[in-house]
């Protein structure tokens, strides 16, 4: 299956649109390990995540981690120019990121602190469309 700029766009933005929101301040002040590197079923299991396959294409593989009330994507991709393509749209629709060499987890701010304890990576924030103050309640999230 070929995947279009399109494509990834929606699925970015699906992503996205379904895991961000209003997550608890993370500290991240624990140590960071160097960064995990490897398939999408390799960093799953560092993260204990049965992953549930979302997209699995030559460009870019996507599954969903649930586990408790933690929720995030986790993608690989099969070039950096691809993985930079697929955050810079996505980062449009905010949330929080948490980047490796040619994957990345999405999720609550808090979730991904966490997973950067055992993944290592760099933590990136997209863009807020809230003005930097949360609604009473979460009303304003969808999804």
């Amino acid at each position: 299956m070929r995947l279009t700029r399109p494509m990834l766009a929606a699925a970015a933005a699906a992503a996205v649109t379904a895991l961000t929101g209003c997550g608890a301040d993370g500290d991240g002040a624990a140590a960071v390990p160097e960064t995990a590197t490897g398939s999408l079923e390799h960093l799953a299991a560092e993260v204990k995540c049965d992953p549930n396959m979302q997209t699995d294409a030559d460009t870019i593989r996507q599954a969903l981690c649930e586990k408790g009330d933690e929720k995030y994507v986790l993608a690989t991709f099969a070039t950096d120019r691809g993985q930079r393509e697929w955050i810079n749209t996505a980062k449009d629709y905010g949330g929080h990121y948490l980047v490796g060499r040619k994957w990345v987890a999405v999720g609550h701010e808090d979730v991904v602190a966490g997973l950067r304890g055992r993944l290592g990576g760099t933590l990136e924030e997209g863009a807020r469309h809230d003005g930097g103050a949360h609604p009473a309640g979460h009303g304003g999230h969808g999804g």
